[in-house]
């Protein structure tokens, strides 16, 4: 009994995810849930200080509208990122929004094995490669990756590349460290198992 909600319970946030109810807090949570289809658990953490909020909400915003680089090197530039620094939270929310955006499932699933997997382009190697360098501590980007990479994208695409990986590390490393679990968006993108029926052998549809 009320299986779906276990594991959320077994996995509390270091913070309370029901901060003050402001009148700002209350409408910006409107147009989450409005949009996401539910309340976005960083956001209700973010909450109890609304000017943090609302400025990293802005740079959300702006993140969106990015576009010299292909939105899918964006996807995999975030995963990867995600990925190494193994936040629950994002892990869930960014396979949903790889989804959405039509990557293919085995190669969301591939990002954490990229160096053997066969489904990824020399490009989108290296983006993971520069992804998962920036987020080692300290960064262990070397000239070697950045000229390789500069053979392919110019240099403002680059630099959109490079804050990608740094706006994913703050995502990333803010819910890991206030312990923010997922919210089964993952869930969304399964497709339902067919409850077995009668047998049908024999009988023309």
């Amino acid at each position: 009994m009320h299986r779906r909600v276990l594991p959320r319970l077994l996995k509390m946030a270091r913070i309370s995810l029901n901060p003050p109810p402001t009148l700002s807090f209350r409408i910006a949570n409107w147009f989450m849930r409005r949009k996401f289809g539910t309340d976005l658990d960083p956001f209700r953490a973010m909450g109890h200080n609304m000017k943090v909020a609302m400025a990293y909400g802005k740079l959300e915003q702006s993140v969106v509208k990015w576009r010299s680089l292909d939105v899918k090197l964006q996807n995999l530039a975030d995963f990867a990122t995600v990925t190494k620094i193994g936040c629950p939270w994002c892990l869930d929310f960014g396979y949903w929004i790889m989804h959405t955006q039509g990557v293919a499932r085995d190669k969301i699933e591939a990002v954490p094995k990229w160096r053997t997997s066969k489904l990824f382009s020399p490009l989108e190697r290296l983006v993971m490669e520069y992804a998962e360098a920036m987020t080692e501590t300290p960064p262990t980007v070397s000239d070697e990756l950045v000229n390789k990479l500069r053979e392919h994208l110019d240099e403002g695409q680059l630099v959109e590349l490079t804050m990608v990986v740094c706006v994913e590390n703050v995502r990333s490393r803010f819910n890991s460290a206030l312990g923010i679990a997922g919210q089964g968006f993952k869930d969304r993108c399964e497709i339902p198992q067919r409850s077995a029926g009668p047998s049908r052998v024999g009988k023309v549809a």
